[in-house]
């Protein structure tokens, strides 16, 4: 079986869940996978991470925090319309006071 390989995805966007636009990530991190004002990302990916491959589509809202055991925060999508649970990796210009709401969730 061949693995198929993560794609590093780095573009700008505007955000389907609070409009607001996204620029390409500078900082923190070097994929933009999700909106850094609302948390929320789409589900526009099938299989690997950046395939791009899912006809899905819906909104996934960031629903908790886990910690890796190399102590990297990633955030917990769960998709508001197929279930599908993801997780992404904490950028660096993400909203923070958002992130902590959603650590105290996580407990």
């Amino acid at each position: 079986m061949m693995r198929k390989l993560f794609k590093n995805i780095n573009e700008g966007f505007i955000c389907k869940n609070c409009h607001r636009e996204v620029l390409p990530l500078k900082w923190g991190g070097r994929n933009r996978n999700h909106c850094p004002f609302c948390l929320f990302s789409l589900h526009v990916d099938y299989d690997t991470p950046g395939d791009r491959l899912s006809d899905c589509h819906g909104l996934m809202e960031a629903v908790g925090i886990e910690t890796r055991r190399t102590g990297e925060y990633v955030l917990i999508h769960k998709c508001l319309k197929c279930n599908k649970i993801a997780k992404n990796r904490i950028a660096g210009d993400d909203d923070w006071e958002k992130i902590i709401k959603l650590t105290k969730l996580s407990k």
